[in-house]
């Protein structure tokens, strides 16, 4: 067997490479976990300042992700690798990386977008995304992530969420609650009204200002439709909505007044 490779100048060599390796995966792990502490400190240190929820793990993924590559850069210098040169071919391959991912650069761009006009901010009831309704958790570099009714963690790409209707349901404090009954043709509007006025002052959460009102929506196939707007803070939303439905839906069996439902009256006529 061959064991010329052994001698001692390429022991030297190899024991100089393992060392070098070795010395460039040990920046790697202490670096990056360095880089973490770091974001972590900055991220207590802003929350302690007041900053914004919505900025701060913006500027945290922003810290944390330029401080990484800083110490890939020096994990590649320990290996002997020309800094500069590297910076370079990094240069080409992150023009030709972004040319295959402008999809991804274009939900960073948006992200920043999002962060300089802040069209709602973490804690707001938000329908983005063509049709995802929750509440905002975190604006991140590349997503928004909602948190949906039925506690789901929805992530939302910033580039979808900037060329759709964003609705900020809680960003103006208040909101309206948009509800409507149907009743028979043969029961009283005007007692259908007190009932569902009736209801709404018995709402924890409704609101004396402005006041709620009840109007005829329309004249549906099968009923009168009565619609109110009874308003409420932006975060009671779901529990007034939820609140209204069952209960004047029981106020309406104890007054005896009926929601129909769609019907159809066959008539048979006998052909002697």
């Amino acid at each position: 067997m061959d064991l010329d490779f052994l001698s001692e100048s390429n022991m030297e060599t190899i024991i100089s490479y393992a060392t070098s390796i070795a010395g460039a995966i040990l920046v790697l792990i202490i670096g990056f976990w360095i880089a973490n502490r770091i974001a972590s400190f900055l991220g207590k240190r802003m929350e302690k300042s007041g900053m914004d929820d919505t900025v701060r793990p913006f500027l945290m993924s922003l810290v944390s992700t330029g401080l990484k590559i800083l110490v890939g850069l020096a994990a590649v210098g320990m290996l002997g690798v020309e800094t500069a040169s590297f910076i370079a071919i990094l240069g080409a391959l992150a023009f030709a990386v972004g040319m295959a991912l402008q999809g991804t650069l274009g939900h960073f761009a948006s992200g920043v977008m999002l962060l300089f006009f802040r069209p709602y901010k973490v804690g707001d009831l938000v329908t983005i995304g063509g049709g995802e309704t929750g509440t905002v958790k975190e604006l991140a570099i590349f997503n928004t992530v909602l948190a949906t009714l039925d506690n789901k963690r929805v992530m939302v790409p910033n580039g979808v969420v900037t060329s759709n209707i964003i609705t900020n349901i809680s960003g103006q404090g208040t909101i309206g609650v948009e509800l409507t009954y149907g009743i028979g043709y043969g029961d009283s509007i005007d007692k259908a009204k007190e009932v569902i006025l009736a209801v709404g002052k018995e709402c924890p959460w409704i609101l004396d200002e402005p006041g709620q009102g009840v109007v005829v929506a329309s004249h549906g196939d099968s009923a009168v439709n009565l619609a109110t707007r009874p308003f409420c803070k932006s975060e009671h939303y779901w529990d007034t909505f939820f609140y209204m439905q069952e209960n004047v839906k029981k106020a309406f069996d104890r007054e005896g007044i009926s929601i129909p439902f769609p019907q159809q009256d066959v008539h048979m006529h006998q052909v002697s």
